[in-house]
């Protein structure tokens, strides 16, 4: 009798954990399916904004060069295109979504003039299309994310490895390529493969610590906490450099 009620015990405990267990997979999965699904589809930034104008036509003429502007992944999007004046309500629109909103011949009543300051919403007017465009565009760039470039700098060949006491391996070497530059990223290259990126610790001409070495030069290097290095292996040195980017 003990043993079947520790028994029926165990069984109820086991099924009680892999039901647990199928739930947290299937959370865990849903959870990887809406990652790739969002990586899938990129994830957009919008620049809302409320469009009021004088006529119709240009209110479609605007928010359809709005539209037209961006990339993957910046774009505009008018939440609201209207004729008339700026209203109070397209002030609540706007500043609830986090918008701004563009006069096209048109301006704020009083109302919405008041309501716009005290939420912190911005109102610009214009009389040109091609002004709203070029100031769009100025802002959509701001959202766009700089790009990191690398600059090849240059590669120095591995002449001999010594080990040094209190500081460890270091590369006696020869510049081949360009320029090595204290501070700069480094590749550690053997047989044409990466096998680490680093930092150096030490980069010295003679017993002096420089601040960089010319092509045909020799000079000693040492990387920050990496100790694989081998004679015949090649350090690629770069920068890496932030480019503002443009639509």
């Amino acid at each position: 009798m003990v043993d079947s009620e520790a028994r029926a015990r165990e069984v109820a405990e086991y099924r009680g954990r892999k039901r647990r267990e199928a739930r947290q997979a299937n959370i865990q999965r849903q959870s990887l399916d809406q990652l790739l699904k969002s990586r899938k589809e990129g994830e957009k930034r919008l620049l809302p904004l409320v469009v009021k104008a004088d006529v119709h036509g240009s209110a479609e003429a605007i928010a359809g060069a709005l539209e037209k502007l961006g990339t993957e992944e910046v774009g505009v999007q008018v939440l609201h295109g209207g004729v008339g004046g700026v209203t109070e309500s397209d002030v609540i629109l706007a500043h609830a979504s986090g918008a701004a909103i563009i006069g096209f011949n048109v301006r704020a009543n009083a109302q919405a003039r008041d309501r716009a300051r005290r939420d912190g919403v911005d109102i610009r007017y214009y009389n040109i299309i091609y002004n709203i465009v070029d100031d769009v565009k100025g802002a959509l760039t701001g959202m766009l994310a700089p790009e990191r470039r690398e600059k090849f700098l240059g590669n120095a060949e591995i002449l001999e490895a010594f080990t040094i006491s209190k500081v460890g391996k270091v590369a006696g070497c020869r510049v081949t390529e360009g320029l090595v530059r204290r501070g700069a990223k480094v590749r550690l290259i053997r047989d044409d493969v990466v096998i680490h990126e680093g930092e150096l610790s030490t980069l010295k001409r003679f017993k002096d610590e420089v601040r960089e070495v010319q092509v045909g030069q020799e000079c000693g290097m040492a990387f920050a906490n990496y100790q694989d290095i081998q004679k015949g292996d090649v350090i690629e040195c770069y920068e890496v450099e932030t480019v503002k980017r443009t639509l």
